[in-house]
């Protein structure tokens, strides 16, 4: 009788796990989920924990901290100690901040990668792939996975966003063109706070 519950045990945990493999979708079936996602979502806040891994030292750091992002271009991101630091994004010019320093690092982006531009895009249904842009997307369940290979030769090799159908933001895989990638993980997301300027300063 223990052998055959175990059995039953069995199958049932496998039709479980075989129920939320995720299976390829249309490229424009994914951007579309994604679209449909953040229509509702003009800001959010949430913790992070993060995985970087540098191609060129052969290391990956792990660190953590909060995001903020609110429509249609701005993104600020704050890394706590032993890692400290402090980035936002305006478009497509990155600036940052190290630890206590007050120097700030800045890097503008091709046009075609501003934040500006991308939500440009979600603004309307989308009915064809953006030239020149690759897309692959797969759904497990309620969980979307949109992967995005930008045009163009900036400092974004590939994004790819890990969601909710209700537009929440579970994961976030930046690879950029120097070999670096990024893993995001997200916690804690707090939608349409009503975010302001001040929230997005460095300094």
């Amino acid at each position: 009788m223990r052998r055959i519950l175990q059995i039953i045990i069995c199958l049932g945990v496998m039709t479980a796990v075989q129920s939320v493999q995720a299976r390829s979708i249309p490229p424009l079936e994914g951007l579309e989920a994604l679209r449909k996602a953040l229509g509702g979502i003009s800001d959010f806040t949430a913790e992070i924990s993060q995985e970087k891994r540098l191609s060129l030292m052969k290391r990956t750091m792990t660190m953590a901290g909060t995001i903020r992002f609110r429509k249609p271009d701005l993104f600020y991101m704050e890394i706590g100690p032993p890692y400290s630091s402090r980035m936002v994004l305006r478009d497509g010019t990155v600036e940052q901040v190290i630890g206590n320093s007050t120097e700030r690092t800045r890097i503008v982006l091709p046009p075609e990668q501003g934040l500006k531009r991308w939500f440009s895009r979600f603004s309307s249904p989308i009915t064809s792939l953006p030239e020149g842009m690759g897309v692959t997307a797969d759904l497990a369940g309620q969980v979307y996975t949109v992967s995005i290979v930008p045009s163009g030769r900036g400092q974004v090799q590939e994004l790819t966003i890990v969601f909710l159908v209700d537009g929440t933001i579970k994961k976030l895989i930046i690879a950029e063109q120097n070999g670096d990638r990024s893993t995001m993980i997200f916690r804690k997301v707090v939608r349409n706070s009503g975010l302001r300027d001040k929230d997005f300063r460095i300094d």
